[in-house]
């Protein structure tokens, strides 16, 4: 089921409940009662697993989890979760494949920290109103609670690990 269809059924944003599954906010139970009926799974499954925190999680590269993260029309960028079997993390990789020509409408500020791999082709990245070029092989650290994007202005995609810390975890 996508997002779409979930939230549809729940009266929910599709970027509320991308947030949920990405543990990036805690819903309240009422909320949490609508995902399960939408799902037509018992609310209990929908707790399976989160106290969960083995020592190591091994995910193939068939096993990665596309997730909906500020997916427009404009934006096409597709992330795979890479630590999506350990629930209870501090961190959140990602893969991040950006097409030529793709951008998210505006930089966007968020609490935590980042960490940014140019894997292969090259991007350009604006952080608080500067712009810097970065090509394959390229890495980035940085307060993630100023204003950022990624632009793939460019003519071949880009592939970027994106790791992600929030503040607090």
């Amino acid at each position: 089921m996508t997002l779409e269809e979930v939230a549809s059924r729940t009266g929910q944003t599709r970027s509320w409940l991308s947030k949920v599954e990405n543990f990036r906010i805690t819903p309240s139970l009422p909320a949490l009662g609508e995902i399960a009926q939408a799902l037509d799974v018992p609310l209990s499954e929908l707790f399976e697993g989160l106290d969960e925190k083995p020592a190591l999680v091994l995910v193939r590269r068939d096993e990665r989890k596309t997730v909906e993260r500020d997916r427009s029309e404009e934006n096409t960028s597709v992330y795979e979760l890479l630590a999506h079997k350990r629930a209870s993390r501090s961190m959140d990789p990602f893969l991040i494949t950006i097409p030529p020509g793709v951008a998210r409408e505006e930089a966007l500020p968020h609490p935590g920290e980042e960490f940014l791999f140019v894997e292969s082709g090259a991007v350009r990245f604006e952080y608080d109103g500067e712009t810097h070029k970065l090509s394959a092989g390229d890495s980035l650290y940085f307060d993630a609670n100023v204003p950022h994007r990624l632009v793939n202005s460019f003519k071949k995609q880009a592939v970027v690990l994106c790791v992600f810390h929030a503040s607090g975890n």
